[in-house]
């Protein structure tokens, strides 16, 4: 009889502990290892970003947080792995202007930027560079342009692959100035740097922390920067907007997201965090020597919001290189 009871009481408490099984694993979130998906290789910018994060938010949650690498396909491969893993806070991905922005809008990506994904918060980003191996013979943009134009069949630049950020400034500056530029497409900075300072191309559009080191260490030379001003610890080099290229003006940034459908509560825990460690010093110090200063904290309604007005924004752009482009 006792026995009976008992059964009666699970059966009727069943539907209530299946209720809150899901919240008490979002109470107790994180209690295993959380995935940052990096959709690019090792080495560049989002690369560095990511796991720069990952070890912060090791230190603060107490738990691992742990970086994947899944290159291709200008960031589509790694993205629409996380778009379609489960909404439980344990896959994540390093979000941002290329996988995220351009390259949805020059191929047929498998996800929707906005409705596929829960963006958790902003972690900033540098201004791109158009960087020269030091043994070309040209000191600024104009000789550039003069010499790729008189070379035959034109200089290579690199970028970190086709439809990033990088690649849209290398062809929007091709289209501004007319200079004859062929693009060679890698799977990440950190490839597409190897070749630059070891001769294979000529020129190159790289974010500032990739090419940060190689520049102060001679091995790349600058010829002009996206940022708004010059900046100080690269005072020498000018900014595409002095030069009369106002629309190459902008950031390589990067984001937290995750599934469609992530918890509220663990989207905010992240996001505070990932704020905290930004109000760091030490951080601030090592971001700044990557060449990120500034980052504008972003709860994440607005940080949703601003990923919706960088699409708004870069759209049209993106869609009219690639029609000139004969895509």
């Amino acid at each position: 009889m006792n026995s009976l009871r008992v059964i009666k009481r699970v059966i009727f408490l069943l539907p209530l502990i299946l209720f809150l099984n899901p919240v008490f694993a979002q109470n107790n979130w994180p209690n295993k290892p959380v995935k940052i998906i990096v959709p690019w290789a090792v080495g560049g910018v989002t690369d560095t970003l990511a796991r720069f994060m990952a070890n912060k938010l090791t230190n603060r949650f107490k738990s691992p947080f742990i970086v994947e690498n899944h290159p291709g396909a200008g960031g589509i491969i790694g993205s629409d792995l996380v778009a379609k893993s489960a909404p439980d806070g344990y896959t994540l991905v390093a979000s941002g202007m290329a996988s995220h922005v351009i390259t949805p809008n020059l191929t047929n990506a498998p996800f929707d930027p906005m409705k596929s994904f829960t963006h958790i918060a902003n972690l900033g980003g540098p201004p791109l560079v158009l960087v020269v191996h030091p043994d070309l013979q040209v000191k600024d943009v104009k000789e550039l342009i003069a010499l790729a134009n008189k070379t035959s069949g034109g200089l290579s630049y690199a970028s970190p692959g086709s439809g990033t950020h990088n690649n849209l400034m290398g062809e929007l500056f091709k289209l501004k100035t007319g200079a004859n530029l062929v693009h060679i497409s890698y799977k990440g900075g950190g490839p597409a740097l190897l070749d630059l300072i070891s001769g294979h191309v000529q020129v190159g559009f790289l974010t500032l922390t990739t090419a940060a080191t190689n520049l102060k260490a001679g091995k790349l030379r600058a010829l002009a920067i996206t940022s708004n001003n010059r900046l100080s610890d690269y005072s020498q080099v000018p900014t595409f907007q002095e030069l009369g290229y106002a629309t190459l003006t902008t950031y390589n940034w990067s984001g937290l997201s995750g599934p469609a459908g992530l918890s509220s509560q663990i989207v905010k825990q992240i996001n505070e965090e990932v704020i905290k460690v930004l109000r760091e010093k030490d951080a601030k110090e090592q971001l700044s020597s990557e060449g990120i200063s500034d980052v504008t904290e972003m709860s994440p309604e607005v940080f949703t919001t601003f990923f919706q007005k960088e699409i708004t924004q870069w759209t049209p752009i993106a869609k009219s290189i690639n029609t000139k482009l004969g895509n």
